[in-house]
Parts: structure tokens; sequence; C-alpha cells
């Protein structure tokens, strides 16, 4: 005798219910048949699975083991399930987006949203993903698109600049530099400032400015992201320097932008999969990618310029 898929299906119904009567019920058949296949494994497997306690089966360590080599099997399985029926239920078919978690919050929404409005059959999943796991998945050819920070594309892959901003001050409401138009390096010593993680390249950029231009700076707290950057200071918890994407999605009334007087340019790229055949929908997210860019531009310089200046500021 040889291990069958009958025999794998019947060994999950009985983990997942307990009983030989449940889990005949689960699998449409007798409480005869279930209790046969269940000798039958046991007897090619050459060991027990169950321990038969008052009326239940108790499964034996072995089992519990051998439960999650088969759930992991049945989890493959279920995806695949899911994304045929995404296929047959979008039938202009499915695109899939990796990006960092910052553009996944900031500008991919806007852009789906514009997608979405000319290809309503279409289906659309976005990856977040922390870089260089990233760059990993886009070398791998995983995605139909990529987003990056980064100006050099992965191997295997092509990239398109698609916006290139500066890193911008944010400010809690009230805080009296607000009245400034423009913040220099000098205005924030002796200030309560909200870092980066102290590997991000940002951090260690915005790090050796200040020390070049001898500015100290009150670094009590530190973020692993810009989004969680932006959240301590809508508590007024300090001032950050963080992507204008994330800023600009915080912004309102409790969180307040300005330019800096110095640059660190903050860079998007679309990356393309080179090994990857091309997905019909490619086209049509990345026109609405430099839509929804070209909208961020705009709606960025308006904030950033139409601030009122208090005297002598």
């Amino acid at each position: 005798m040889t291990l069958t898929h009958r025999h794998v299906e019947v060994f999950r119904a009985l983990m997942l219910a307990g009983t030989v009567t449940r889990a005949a019920e689960l699998l449409h058949t007798s409480q005869p048949t279930v209790s046969r296949e269940l000798a039958r494994l046991e007897q090619v497997l050459q060991m027990n699975l169950f321990d038969r306690v008052r009326g239940r089966l108790r499964p034996t360590v072995r089992a519990l083991v051998l439960r999650d080599e088969i759930e992991r099997s049945y989890i493959g399985l279920e995806r695949i399930a899911a994304t045929a029926s995404s296929l047959r239920h979008f039938s202009e078919g499915r695109l899939t987006i990796a990006c960092l978690p910052a553009l996944a919050h900031a500008l991919l929404p806007e852009a789906t949203r514009r997608f979405v409005a000319r290809h309503a059959q279409a289906s659309v999943a976005i990856t977040p993903l922390e870089s260089p796991l990233l760059e990993t998945w886009l070398t791998e050819q995983r995605c139909d698109l990529g987003l990056t920070e980064q100006t050099q594309a992965p191997p295997g892959t092509s990239l398109l600049p698609l916006l290139q901003l500066d890193e911008v001050a944010v400010l809690p409401a009230g805080h009296p530099l607000l009245a400034r138009r423009v913040l220099k390096l000098q205005d924030f010593a002796g200030q309560p400032f909200i870092s980066l993680a102290p590997e991000d390249a940002y951090r260690q950029q915005l790090d050796a400015l200040f020390a070049q231009a001898g500015v100290a700076r009150v670094q009590a707290l530190e973020a692993g992201s810009a989004v969680a950057v932006c959240a301590l200071v809508r508590e007024g918890l300090g001032l950050a320097i963080v992507n204008p994407l994330t800023a600009l999605a915080f912004a309102g009334d409790a969180l307040q932008m300005r330019p800096l007087s110095v640059q660190v340019p903050f860079h998007v790229g679309l990356v393309s999969p080179e090994l990857r055949p091309p997905s019909p929908l490619r086209e049509g997210f990345t026109a609405a990618l430099r839509e929804a860019a070209a909208d961020v531009r705009q709606r960025l310089k308006r904030r950033l310029t139409n601030r009122p200046a208090s005297p002598g500021a």
C-alpha cells in the first residue's frame, strides 16, 4: 500500500473534526469508511496517529507534526484556487505590484483609484515590502510592476523615473517655527526631533547634514517608518524631516509642512521586470501612476507655497 491523496484528506478531516462522525460529515461519507481509511493510513505510515479516548480521537505528537506539513500544502492549494477564482471573476486580468510601504500609503491609492475607474473588471494586488526585500522580489520577477526609491534598477529589471521631490519638514500645529516659510538647518537647533531608524539611508544623510552645519538637535524619539514619525509629530512630540508623500498624506490641522533651505532628494522609480511576460494591464496602470504623480506635485506645491508668513519671518 502507498500513501494516497484520499488518506491525506481523511486525516485532515479527522484533525479538524475530532471525531469519526463529524469527519464523515465533512467528507460526505460514512463512519466505517473513515475508520477504514484511517486504519489504512496508519498501516502505510507504520505508526499510530490517534489515541482513542472516550469515543474521541486524540492526535499524537507525530500526528500534530504531520498536520502542520499537510496544512502547508493545503494553503498552497487554496492560494491557487483563490488566484483561479480571481482570474475567472476579473475578466481583464490581474496586476501585481510591489512597493515600499510609504508608497502604498501615499501614492498608490490615488493611482489605483484612477486605474480601477477605467478597468473595473481588473484585479490589483499590492504588496508593501521594505528594502532590500523589495529589490529581491523585483529581481526574481515576482511582480508586474514595482515602485522603489532606488535610482538604479535591480538586476533583471528596467527603471524609469516617476517622481523627484525633496524631503520636507513636518511640525505640529501651533509650533513657533510655522511662522517661517522655509526652514534652515539652524532652525532645528535645540528642538525635539523625531528621527527615522539609525540604519535608514535618509536618517544617515540628515544626520550628516546637521553635523556639517554644527546643529545639535534633541533626538529623544525615533521610529522605523515615515508614517510612524508623522504620527508622533501630529501628537506634538517634536519636529521631523520625512519624504513629501507621507507628509502630504498626514498634512492637516494637526500637522503642517515646510520646505527646507537644503535639498534632500526623494526619488520614486517605476520598475518593470524584463524576464516576466508583460501584463496587458501594465501600460494602463503606468499611465495612472504618472497622473497620480502629477497630482501629487501640484498638491505639494500648493501646500508648501500658499502659506502666509508672519512679519519678520
